[in-house]
């Protein structure tokens, strides 16, 4: 049987080598037959730790490596673009300060 492969957004990275990744999907309700957004949770094993919070990612699943890992990552879809308002506002503070 083939392993799964899915496309999902990565949530945390705080821990070594792992990240939290979450799939949406839509849901029809049973009973009104309404669409419904539902989401899977999966940590992912991430060896070289490349990935980051926004991006994303395309995983496969693996045998267990932990508790909860159960699948591995294969590449970065499209990275996040970020932004660092701290230092955009030091940034924007200091070009202020030399206007005056």
């Amino acid at each position: 049987m083939p392993k799964k492969q899915i496309v999902g957004v990565v949530t945390s990275d705080k821990m070594k080598k792992t990240r939290r990744v979450e799939v949406s999907r839509l849901v029809k309700y049973p009973k009104y037959g309404k669409i419904v957004r539902r989401r899977t949770v999966c940590y992912v094993h991430d060896e070289n730790n490349e990935s980051s919070i926004g991006d994303t990612v395309e995983i496969v699943e693996c045998r267990p490596m932990s508790h909860l890992k159960r699948w591995n990552l294969v590449s970065i879809v499209t990275k996040a673009n970020t932004i660092d308002v701290a230092a955009l506002r030091a940034a924007s503070k200091e070009k202020a300060e030399k206007a005056e």
